[in-house]
């Protein structure tokens, strides 16, 4: 049984991707995927990618997100790349959220590496 301190982890991690997720649905933000990163990086719980159609869209996304994330008392969260607004990164602790303009996230293509399987530790050697 999970000790009631990573209940509650596990709780408030809940309660964050529910809020960025319905933040990006309510934005209309376009091909919303969420990864499940537990385990894989130090950097978070899970990635969240999603576009936006244009420069003023994906910039729109973010300021949204930004609001809501701060309305939900989940604290202040990290943003980069919001001024030309091709790829914002916005970090929120447990969740990293990347919203691209299409053309910018097929090239980087970010879900293709993180859903990759997990090698077993024989097939490295």
């Amino acid at each position: 049984m999970p000790s009631p301190a990573r209940i509650s982890v596990d709780d408030a991690v809940s309660r964050a991707i529910k809020t960025v997720l319905a933040s990006l649905e309510d934005s209309k933000a376009e091909n919303i995927v969420s990864i499940d990163i537990q385990g894989k990086s130090s950097l978070g719980d899970y990635m969240v990618v999603a576009s936006g159609r244009s420069h003023r869209h994906v910039a729109a996304v973010a300021d949204h997100l930004l609001k809501a994330i701060k309305d939900a008392g989940l604290g202040t969260a990290r943003v980069e790349g919001l001024a030309g607004a091709d790829w914002v990164l916005i970090d929120s602790g447990d969740i990293i959220v990347h919203v691209f303009r299409p053309e910018v996230r097929e090239f980087y293509n970010l879900e293709k590496m993180w859903q990759a399987p997990d090698l077993e530790e024989e097939t490295l050697h």
